[in-house]
């Protein structure tokens, strides 16, 4: 169940978005020159809230689009969105949501407590991680150390602004862009991309 300041966020989602647009959180970072990734996110693998293991080699021919998340964030509403595209993109398309509690202690649940939150509020279906470190800290997950790690990934160092950043790998393991929590799943400069 929503809590009254989700239900508030929820409601002011809208607002937030434009308004976020015209801060570091309306950031769309790509990459220009279409650098391969030294090391491979094939190699990488993640625990879900439910305990089973996700090895990312499973993944390769469909885009990835990795975002961290959080239910008390006046980006929440996005989880709509997510399961939005997971519906419409998901034969092409995989979402996987990484919770975290380091953007203003957002995220203070469990891994259950989570996952019941987005399936009951938001109808999420796409995979959810266990709640992790996404910022460049020592135990930061592997898979936000490869998206923020140029050496890594090949061009990008930039780790998430805020909750809802998100990071779009394609077919073939290369990251190719970063959008920041402002910039919606469904808006037309995310989606050209993504289809």
């Amino acid at each position: 169940m929503e809590t009254f300041k989700q239900k508030l966020l929820r409601f002011f989602y809208p607002f937030i978005r434009k308004i976020g647009k015209f801060s570091k959180n309306g950031a769309v970072l790509f990459n220009e020159q279409s650098i391969e990734a030294p090391t491979s996110i094939f190699d990488l693998h993640a625990s879900l809230s439910n305990g089973k293991e996700i090895d990312f080699s499973t993944f390769t021919g469909k885009k990835i689009l990795l975002v961290n998340t959080a239910s008390n964030c006046g980006y929440t509403g996005q989880y709509a969105e997510l399961q939005s595209l997971h519906e419409k993109l998901g034969n092409k398309l995989t979402i996987i949501a990484f919770p975290s509690n380091d953007f203003a202690e957002q995220e203070k649940g469990n891994d259950e407590d989570i996952s019941q939150f987005c399936q009951v509020n938001y109808g999420v279906t796409f995979p959810i991680a266990k709640k992790g470190v996404v910022v460049k800290k020592p135990e930061q997950h592997p898979v936000f150390k490869w998206l923020s790690d140029s050496n890594s990934n090949g061009w990008n160092d930039h780790a998430p602004d805020w909750n809802f950043s998100k990071y779009l790998i394609d077919e073939n393991g290369k990251l190719t862009h970063y959008f920041g929590p402002s910039i919606s799943p469904l808006d037309d400069v995310f989606l050209k991309v993504v289809k």
